[in-house]
């Protein structure tokens, strides 16, 4: 198939729209138009994976972490980031990245997570605010179920479980066609009213294209009025971290030795225990101490992530228990997400996990 195929259902599944400022989720070196056979898996890109990808004969990598995270002025081989683009490019080695707009769909990184814990009632920790728009249009009277129906084909009128949401008035509308036009209703160059129905409803940002498209081709008139319309209200299908709770409570001491069972990691750092049975967990997989306060506020009596710094613990305040489990071993089942994502829109491909154990970071 085409690169540009396994991009775009990437692409659908984890919009590069829901990534963070900072970061550099997509394509960041190859063809889209070339024909690719098989891809390699990797949570990180170093010059092992890429030596990996280059003797399977694949060609490309789908990888969690970006390889390029700041501008490059210069491609020498003086560093591994730059070695690793030498070598991609000199292979024809397309090179893709899931980053943190696959931590925050559901389904993502932290669904994983809480797969591998055992929780249940999951839901996004910390929703995305800002990711949703209004759609308002007003559409003849017998064109209504038409233009409805193919806003909802499109992606519009989700909300949380719910879909083909929507909201519709009686009006009348008005308007004037000059010479060149050739108005659905009325005679050009006089006055019309029309009885019009206002239809409202909501979609996430990164639809609007297709919705407004979808709009054009259903609505019969030359010129269709619409709002777009941005919101501020959460989307709870995308955002930072998940909770969810344990089947059956467990005392700390007991769940964190199963963490560290399910996760090998070699040691947990973690907050004073506050000696109580825990049910409600929240996870954050890479660094997650920016939703501390969150995890506190939403009852959440253990946070599993990792990279907090040693003033971050003490943000714990005796109200949670902090697990620091490490970067890698936090985000080591990503693979899993993205095999799991490509392999359910294309069953046949051939696809394979990196052997290479990525994690810089060693214990004594």
């Amino acid at each position: 198939m085409l690169l540009r195929n396994i991009v775009q259902h990437l692409e659908t599944i984890a919009p590069i729209s829901y990534h963070e400022p900072y970061d550099n989720s997509g394509l960041i070196t190859g063809d889209k138009n070339r024909v690719i056979c098989s891809a390699l898996i990797t949570l990180d890109v170093t010059e092992e994976v890429v030596d990996e990808a280059i003797s399977l004969g694949c060609e490309l990598i789908i990888s969690h972490h970006p390889l390029i995270f700041k501008g490059i002025k210069r491609i020498t081989g003086s560093n591994e980031v730059e070695r690793c683009l030498i070598k991609a490019i000199k292979n024809d080695l397309a090179i893709y990245a899931a980053h943190t707009n696959l931590d925050s769909i559901t389904g993502g990184v932290n669904s994983k997570i809480c797969d591998k814990i055992g929780l249940v009632k999951c839901r996004i920790l910390a929703p995305a605010k800002n990711q949703l728009i209004k759609l308002v249009t007003y559409v003849p009277e017998d064109h209504l179920e038409t233009v409805r129906s193919a806003l909802f084909s499109a992606g519009a009128g989700v909300i949380g479980n719910y879909d083909q949401c929507s909201y519709s008035a009686p009006g009348s509308g008005t308007f004037r066609g000059n010479e060149g036009s050739n108005p659905f209703a009325g005679i050009a160059g006089t006055l019309h009213s029309e009885p019009e129905i206002r239809l409202e409803t909501i979609l996430p940002r990164h639809l609007v294209s297709k919705v407004v498209a979808a709009l054009m081709a259903s609505h019969p008139y030359e010129e269709v009025a619409y709002d777009l319309i941005p919101l501020e209200n959460d989307f709870p299908g995308v955002g930072m971290g998940m909770i969810g709770e344990l089947a059956i409570p467990s005392d700390e001491i007991s769940f964190l030795q199963r963490i560290k069972e399910v996760f090998g990691c070699q040691m947990i750092k973690h907050t004073a225990l506050l000696g109580q049975k825990i049910s409600t967990i929240a996870v954050c997989g890479g660094s997650g101490s920016f939703l501390v306060s969150k995890a506190i506020a939403e009852g959440a009596g253990l946070f599993i992530s990792a990279d907090f710094k040693y003033h971050d613990f003490f943000e714990a305040d005796k109200k949670i228990v902090l697990a620091d489990i490490g970067h890698y071993e936090s985000e080591q089942f990503t693979k899993e997400v993205l095999k799991e994502i490509v392999l359910k829109k294309f069953p046949t491909f051939a696809l394979r996990l990196s052997n290479v154990k990525t994690n810089p970071v060693s214990y004594l």
